[in-house]
């Protein structure tokens, strides 16, 4: 049923509050502004509410985060998770050796914060402060220009294309040692980013005000192309933990959306999708257990249904031999709740496709959440010399249990992968 009213009937100043996967919420909107909000992909559904003329009828889906629209309200949408838990996703997701080694919810630090935008700009603060902690990384980039002197390499070509052999300026081309690299501008980039999003407490603003005053060197990203490409190096291992978080952000920036008749919805913010963010947690952890078993693994590898290769498939993880020639398992993450009767049919048929085309004997679903840590069903049919047919196991993790005992959780279905993996003879 709809939940309480938010906001007033003035869509430029509005501030809407949802849950993930919550129940609808009734709030006053124009109609440019609801069928801009329908259109963006931002939430899970956006209608007309039939009751309330005026008003439409929001609800998130697995996207949280903060955005603030243009000529529309600031939406902010709480996770069901602890905001301390789902950044440790984040954090193990981006450096898992971290995390493994530390076990613990401060990898990635949000201080005191419980919503997403405060703790997601204390952290990118923090990340920023330790990075620059000793000084502005600089480095070499090729610079070309024109110039009243001459400085490095005379581009001969351009001079006599530009200025028909007259001097100066001069064309030239030269190594610059400079604060303006990848690196720098990405972490400016972010900076900036934290200082347009909405609820961003005033301490954190300050910090991060100061932290884009020390990056000033660096050129600015033009919005909506690629990131700039960094190498990682010993130069740049203390930037390294701030970069990955930066470029985590940045990706996670929505882009502008146009309604069918209507203005483009212009969007500031961050949006995280929780979807997404389960899957890389239970890959990279999987991957990373797999490897003490002398195992390899694959993320989103891709394969084909038909033998045209016409229709492609990527399940999340694929488990190899070491030398990572041949599959020994298949794992897919889902980021719902088990049934009660245990039963997904959709995600059962979806394993069962992918055990079969690879030619395993097994294939395994992890869920966020469920009644059972493991069951499995055993498919009519296809039982083999040993008289065992091929199993479809799932796999349910509590993400309300600490980061400590989740890290074990997934190290046993791990050893549970390791242990029926056995090759083909």
């Amino acid at each position: 049923m709809p939940g309480p009213r938010t906001g007033t009937p003035d869509a430029s100043t509005t501030e809407i509050s949802l849950r993930e996967y919550g129940p609808p919420v009734s709030v006053p909107l124009t109609a440019t502004a609801g069928r801009a909000l329908a259109a963006s992909g931002i939430l899970a559904s956006a209608t007309p509410d039939p009751g309330r003329d005026g008003h439409w009828l929001l609800r998130a889906g697995s996207r949280v985060g903060a955005v603030r629209t243009r000529g529309g309200p600031v939406v902010r949408i709480m996770p069901k998770v602890p905001v301390s838990r789902l950044f440790f996703l984040l954090g193990f997701s981006l450096d898992p050796a971290r995390a493994w080694r530390e076990g613990r919810e401060g990898t990635v630090d949000v201080g005191v914060y419980e919503d997403v935008v405060p703790a997601l700009a204390h952290a990118v603060e923090r990340q920023i402060d330790a990075a620059l902690s000793k000084g502005v990384l600089q480095g070499y980039r090729m610079v070309e220009e024109s110039a009243l002197v001459v400085r490095g390499r005379l581009r001969e070509a351009e001079q006599i294309r530009r200025h028909f052999g007259r001097t100066p300026p001069v064309e030239i081309a030269y190594d610059a040692y400079t604060a303006d690299t990848a690196e720098n501008r990405i972490l400016r980039a972010a900076t900036e980013l934290m200082l347009r999003l909405p609820g961003v407490p005033a301490p954190v603003r300050r910090r991060l005000g100061h932290q884009r005053v020390r990056l000033a060197d660096a050129g600015p990203l033009v919005r909506g192309q690629e990131l700039p490409r960094w190498q990682p190096s010993r130069l740049n291992s203390r930037y390294q933990p701030a970069l990955r978080l930066a470029e985590a952000v940045l990706r996670g920036t929505s882009p502008e959306h146009r309604a069918p008749g209507a203005d483009p919805l212009t969007v500031d913010g961050f949006l995280l999708d929780m979807n997404r963010l389960f899957e890389d947690f239970v890959t990279v952890a999987l991957r990373e257990g797999l490897r003490e078993h002398g195992l390899t693994a694959r993320l989103q590898d891709l394969h084909h249904l038909d033998t045209a290769g016409l229709v492609r498939m990527r399940p999340d993880l694929v488990v190899r031999t070491g030398d990572g020639r041949t599959p020994l398992a298949v794992v897919d993450a889902k980021y719902k709740i088990e049934k009660a009767d245990g039963l997904l049919n959709a995600d059962l048929y979806q394993a069962l496709t992918y055990a079969t085309v690879l030619g395993l004997r097994e294939a395994h679903l992890v869920y966020a959440a469920g009644r059972r840590p493991e069951r499995f069903h055993e498919v009519r049919g296809t039982a083999g010399p040993d008289g065992r047919g091929m199993r479809l196991y799932q796999h349910a993790l509590d993400l309300s249990r600490d980061p400590a005992h989740l890290l074990s959780d997934l190290q046993g279905i791990a050893g549970r992968l390791a242990a029926g993996a056995a090759p083909p003879s």
